[in-house]
Formats: C-alpha cells, structure tokens, sequence
C-alpha cells in the first residue's frame, strides 16, 4: 500500500473540484478502486470507470446497470469484470489477434463480438486509468477537502473504540474528531476500506487513510 501515491490522489481530487471539472482520473490500483467506490457510496463522487488515456464516451457513464444489488456492489462487479475482459484482450493480443481500425470502431460502439472489450482500456496496466466523475451543488464542489490522516513516515491505526470517539467528535489516538457537516472519514480493515462509521457498526479497526469533507 502506497500512501505516497494516495496523497497525489487526494490532492489531484481537490485541485480538479476547485477547477470545477466534471470528469478526471487517476491512477488504477487496488486502494484506488476500493477508495472510488467508498467514495461513491457516501455521495461525493458520481462514477468510477475504467478506461484508457482518453476520457470514456458520455454513453458508458450513463450505461444501464448490467448487475443486481446497491449500486456500489453493481459498480465493483463491472469494474472486475473490465479487468478481467483487459487481460482477456492482451492474451489475445501477444497471441497475434490483434484488432484493426474496423474491429476497433466495432468495439467502442458495443458492437463487437463477445471475445472483445466493449469499453477500450489498454492492454498495457500501465496505460490504464480510473475516470471519477466530480459532483457539484448549487455550483459549489460536493468533494472540498481531501486530505491524508496517515503518513508514509507515521501510519495512525486505531480501534473500534477509538472510532467511536471520532465520529461522535472527540479526538483519540493523535486523530481530530469528525466536528463538520457531511464530513468523512476512511479506514482500511481486514474487511476492506470502509467509512469509519460502519467501522463503528461493525466494530471494526484499522488503518485511517483520510478524511473528506
């Protein structure tokens, strides 16, 4: 787990909320995804896709949900099913089954056969990226501040006790109460990375990773 990079992402969501951007994206990896789609669940994002270097087309945004269940569980079974159809095409690919232009127009407006990615995201991990769609209310950014509680140098674990304390606004363990309106706070468990009330419902520990507001 790199805190290092989750710092960059954190900042790079601020900057592009400041920006007033409605679509940006980061670097794909595990923490990523898991952080996107907490964030999605408590409201302060839109979407989370996976792609390529350029932005997805508006139609994949507002595709009909293809799984059963909340949104949030909808929206990880399509991301594993991306990852799984991209390594699918860059066996195909070091194969020699590569695709040419027409195959490539089929496959980015769906019509391609059920062998081929629907969604163009590079075969190459390296090129890949996760589209995170902003949300804005009354022309202010729902996602203000995103800043990282635990530091590479310093990583801040705490007890279900200890959250307990936090969310109801009292600081514990070298961590500041959650004291603002909306404001949230996530921490990786052996569960996966959860918001620090559930944490509290579930009485689970863990890492603090950051607080949004």
């Amino acid at each position: 787990m790199s805190l290092v990079n989750l710092a960059a992402v954190c900042s790079h969501l601020q900057n592009a909320s400041k920006a007033r951007l409605g679509l940006t994206s980061i670097p794909v990896s595990k923490l990523h995804v898991a952080l996107m789609l907490g964030l999605q669940k408590q409201g302060f994002i839109s979407s989370v896709t996976l792609g390529g270097p350029a932005p997805p087309k508006p139609v994949l945004l507002q595709k009909p949900p293809k799984y059963r269940g909340t949104p949030e569980e909808r929206e990880a079974k399509n991301l594993a099913e991306q990852l799984r159809e991209a390594r699918k095409l860059e066996r195909r690919q070091k194969k020699g089954y590569l695709l040419n232009a027409r195959q490539l127009e089929k496959v980015a407006w769906g019509r391609a056969p059920e062998w081929s990615y629907k969604e163009i995201v590079p075969a190459n991990p390296g090129q890949r990226r996760l589209w995170v769609g902003l949300k804005y209310w009354k022309n202010e950014p729902v996602l203000n501040k995103m800043n990282l509680v635990s530091k590479p140098t310093r990583r801040i674990w705490v007890n279900s006790d200890d959250l307990a304390k936090i969310t109801r606004g009292r600081e514990s363990a070298f961590v500041k109460g959650l004291t603002r309106t909306g404001e949230c706070m996530f921490v990786t468990t052996d569960k996966g990375i959860m918001e620090a009330r559930e944490c509290v419902e579930r009485k689970l520990g863990g890492m603090v990773l950051c607080r949004v507001i």
